[in-house]
């Protein structure tokens, strides 16, 4: 499946969505970002059944500033509308894989339960 691009009209939608959504937070001028980049979209034609997505910081600053990026690239990973991964940096394939394989082998029961706990803890 080819890397969608993401803008503020559709970032929550998508990321919000049922399954897992990686996203990519980038900028033309990102040296590592541009070093990234094919890993990623390598890893987007070898797993199909995931939804990758890239942002583009400099066109997409409000999100970027929402999202919290200080730093890019910054990989996120979405699993069923709960953000369950979120690293600065490259990856090398291998690590990317790792990445992917650890979010699909999560236990979605225990996450939604450790989310539900946590903010009745803040209420």
């Amino acid at each position: 499946m080819p890397t969608i691009e993401l803008t503020n009209e559709v970032f929550e939608k998508t990321v919000t969505s049922a399954g897992i959504t990686l996203v990519d937070f980038w900028a033309d001028w990102c040296g590592p970002c541009k070093m990234f980049g094919p890993i990623y979209d390598a890893a987007s034609e070898k797993n199909p059944d995931i939804t990758f997505g890239k942002v583009d910081t400099e066109a997409q600053q409000a999100l970027a500033g929402a999202a919290g990026i200080t730093s890019i690239p910054t990989l996120m990973a979405f699993r069923d509308g709960v953000l369950v991964f979120s690293q600065p940096g490259a990856l090398p394939a291998p690590a990317l894989d790792q990445v992917i394989e650890a979010v699909k082998a999560l236990d979605m029961d225990e996450v939604h339960a450790k989310v539900a706990a946590q903010q009745a803890a803040q209420d």
